[in-house]
């Protein structure tokens, strides 16, 4: 089986762009290059990577499973080479959120006390875990739990509480604190890559209805506005005061 970095390049900027033309466009080549690149890797394989007609392109599920192995091996390449002609490289952090909260700037003033040759570069990525996947970070802060898996070791830190997140000008704003069925009639943003929230919380017979957001930026946008309210992890009040929104201790919620 001869499979060349070149086919897992194009298997990555395929699955990443989502077009043979934004993938070509990438790599600098043309567009039937490419896709004879990746003919002659799904050839090789013996398996379909990808499904793809005149208005659809999506990964198969081994093409998926490939596609994450092609950005490890091809990052770890990369990190070869630039280790061997310029030095070992920083440690890479990666967070999605408020990374460890008011710990963070301690951790990182630790780290470069106690490892003065190798610097630690902290990444926010909306999905550390997939990062870490990728091999684009070398540790991640997670407040989910990850996968069970060979490729991962994972050890437990602390624990937070929640807060409930308000517009400034909400009726709950002037509370000392707030329980989840306080929040329940209203609608309850959670990000989809990153959020410790779900309607699991509440009791199946008084759950919220929820709003999906793709970022903290937007998390925070839709409670401001007073168009969501919000639960969250102690450490976003810290790393992310923003104008418009109260937090408040959440009474009757786990950490």
């Amino acid at each position: 089986m001869n499979v060349e970095l070149r086919h897992l390049r194009a298997l990555a900027a395929i699955g990443d762009e989502g077009t043979i033309t934004g993938a070509a466009a990438v790599l600098h080549v043309t567009q039937p290059a490419l896709s004879r690149t990746l003919e002659q890797l799904e050839s090789r394989l013996g398996v379909r990577l990808v499904d793809r007609t005149t208005r659809h392109l999506a990964l198969t599920e081994a093409g998926h499973r490939l596609w994450e192995r092609s950005h490890r091996l091809l990052n770890q390449l990369d990190d070869a080479l630039t280790e061997a002609k310029a030095g070992p490289r920083p440690l890479r952090v990666g967070f999605a959120w408020a990374t460890l909260g008011a710990f963070t700037i301690p951790l990182l003033q630790e780290w470069r006390d106690e490892h003065p040759d190798t610097p630690a570069r902290a990444y926010r990525r909306d999905d550390p875990e997939a990062a870490l996947r990728r091999a684009e970070i070398d540790v991640a802060f997670l407040r989910t739990r990850p996968p069970v898996g060979p490729e991962f070791h994972a050890l437990p830190l602390f624990r937070e509480r929640r807060l409930a997140a308000v517009a400034a000008d909400d009726a709950l704003a002037t509370a000392e604190s707030v329980e989840l069925g306080d929040l329940a009639d209203r609608p309850v943003a959670l990000c989809t890559t990153a959020s410790t929230t779900s309607t699991a919380l509440w009791p199946p017979d008084h759950r919220p209805r929820t709003c999906d957001v793709a970022n903290v930026d937007e998390w925070l946008t839709v409670i401001a506005t007073g168009e969501a309210v919000g639960v969250t992890a102690a450490g976003t009040e810290y790393s992310h005061p923003y104008p418009g929104i109260r937090y408040l201790p959440s009474s009757d919620a786990a950490p």
